[in-house]
């Protein structure tokens, strides 16, 4: 553990990352050690600061390699200079030997080579954080593609995820930062990230994905060869597409751009909202362009190996949560935050939306290229730390992915509205859901069971009947049982009256009176108190 963070904080200080922090924005305190900090002994050198951050990211492995991908989408968040470096991690990685890959790839399918292929490739097509794609052809003549997982990938991924993890249980003892709830977070990323290095997974989601748009004008998923397949290896379909961040050669081929973006966001909710099953690691170098028709552009989805999805709820949550937004109905979001539980059930619905409103007012009815998402995410956490609001890790994958359509939304057309490209989808969605024809769905789906049910309706009939009967019974017994309690109290109650009265009255009479003189006694009223207080004595 001590090795690896020292070879973090070498790698760090040799490529002088220190200077892409703008000091002049750091406390004084701050400034002063950087100032005297033994890394500015080490030459920054004529590299740029986008290859130095570049370079840094590969040395220290996938985990930070993924983070420099997600921010190479990020155009406007970052200088263009360090954007076109990033861009270069998402199938520039460096590779490992093909002499390498082809002893794994014979390894893996216990085969040689020319057994398995007529031909294969020993220059990578494409060289990834976590593997690298060789280009084969098969005996049959198909052209194919030969995922291999990078050797000794995992060991690396396990001694980053220990230093992450370390960081969250830290985080996670200040107050502000407990919140965010950094070790389920960190949690939820080291099972989808591990989730990659099996390429069985994978392989299933291409699957999946390609079942779900299957002859859909919108997606193309190619095929996966599952004879060929195995952990560390996957063969499927090649794919003859342009790389969707190609922009010169998309508009070369006169693809309608906006018709491109638009659809890109109508694939983001397809998949979110009608399969429940969404591809989750959506930058650029998983994404190409078929253009054969220019005017039709499809997507093809490559490197399914992340891949979320929802429950019920939080589909529900999110759509309506989606839909106040459009509608500029911040007292709804704030009222599902509450329902949710995701602030507290004592936060005021009125405030908590008024704080929202103050986020949320300025980008509304404005276009893509005007609007930035990292902007808004940013100004909503400050809200929600405001009413103590919980990170969801379910939906930090959700939230990955939306960036990546925001990053690809503004490199094809910039002029895209959002919120109207998905307002119309999110209202039908939610009508069918709501609708008759959710509910005939969903008979649909619970048929089968309800069919093997249906011969043991008259039994379950009666024995519901007889446990209707049985329980009617027992409440019936139980009121005739408080209602003769009640009885006897009430009695006990009025005897205790009379022996109270009784007491008193005869105690008056005592007190009124001697025993001794009683015989002589002649004041009546006295005599009448002694004799009332007799009988309710003897009346017990």
């Amino acid at each position: 553990m001590s090795l690896r963070l020292f070879k973090i904080i070498w790698v760090i200080t040799r490529h002088r990352l220190d200077t892409l922090i703008p000091a002049e924005r750091l406390p004084l305190w701050l400034r002063t050690l950087m100032w005297f900090s033994p890394w500015r002994l080490v030459p920054v050198g004529h590299r740029s600061r986008g290859e130095r951050l570049r370079l840094a990211l590969e040395a220290l492995g996938p985990i930070f390699i993924k983070f420099g991908q997600m921010l190479s989408t990020r155009r406007d968040l970052l200088p263009e200079d360090i954007s076109d470096e990033l861009k270069r991690l998402q199938d520039q990685v460096p590779p490992f030997p093909g002499e390498q890959a082809a002893a794994r790839v014979e390894k893996e399918l216990e085969m040689s080579l020319s057994e398995a292929f007529a031909a294969f490739d020993h220059v990578p097509l494409a060289s990834a954080s976590i593997a690298q794609v060789h280009a084969a052809t098969l005996h049959s003549g198909e052209e194919v593609v030969v995922k291999i997982i990078r050797p000794g990938i995992d060991r690396i991924m396990r001694q980053d995820m220990a230093l992450m993890y370390q960081v969250a249980r830290l985080l996670a003892k200040v107050p502000e930062a407990r919140r965010l709830r950094p070790v389920e977070v960190i949690r939820d990323y080291e099972a989808t990230l591990f989730d990659e290095l099996d390429l069985y997974k994978e392989a299933a989601n291409t699957s999946q994905l390609k079942r779900n748009f299957k002859d859909s004008p919108l997606l193309f998923v190619p095929t996966i060869y599952w004879s060929y397949t195995r952990r560390h290896i996957m063969v499927q379909e090649r794919i003859r597409g342009i790389p969707v961040a190609d922009l010169d050669s998309l508009v070369a081929r006169g693809t309608n751009l906006k018709k491109l973006a638009e659809r890109g966001v109508e694939l983001f909710f397809t998949q979110v909202f009608r399969d429940n099953f969404f591809h989750a690691d959506m930058h650029p170098g998983n994404i190409f362009v078929n253009c054969d028709n220019p005017e039709d552009p499809q997507y093809i989805a490559i490197d399914c190996g992340i891949v979320g999805s929802l429950t019920r709820e939080d589909q529900d949550y999110l759509a309506r949560n989606l839909l106040a937004f459009f509608h500029q109905d911040y007292y709804e979001v704030a009222a599902l935050h509450i329902e949710s539980g995701w602030v507290g059930e004592h936060t005021r619905a009125n405030e908590f939306a008024a704080a929202i409103r103050t986020v949320c007012e300025p980008i509304l009815e404005k276009p893509l290229k005007d609007i930035s998402f990292g902007q808004v995410l940013l100004g909503l956490f400050q809200t929600a730390r405001r009413f103590n609001m919980e990170v969801q890790p379910q939906l930090v994958l959700l939230q990955k992915t939306l960036l990546n359509i925001e990053g690809l939304g503004r490199q094809l057309y910039p002029e895209l509205d959002l919120w109207s490209t998905a307002k119309p989808y999110l209202e039908q969605w939610m009508k069918e859901r709501a609708g008759v024809g959710g509910l005939w769905e969903s008979l649909k789906r619970q048929a089968p069971e309800l069919s093997h049910q249906l011969p043991e309706l008259p039994v379950l009939a009666h024995q519901a009947l007889s446990r209707m009967e049985h329980e009617h019974r027992q409440r019936h017994q139980q009121a005739n049982a408080i209602t003769n309690m009640h009885s006897q109290l009430t009695r006990q109650g009025k005897r205790h009256y009379r022996l109270r009265v009784g007491l008193i009255l005869v105690a008056i009479a005592l007190a009124w009176q001697p025993l001794s003189n009683w015989a002589t006694a002649q004041e009546w009223p006295v005599l009448a108190a002694a004799g009332v207080g007799l009988l309710l004595l003897l009346w017990q």
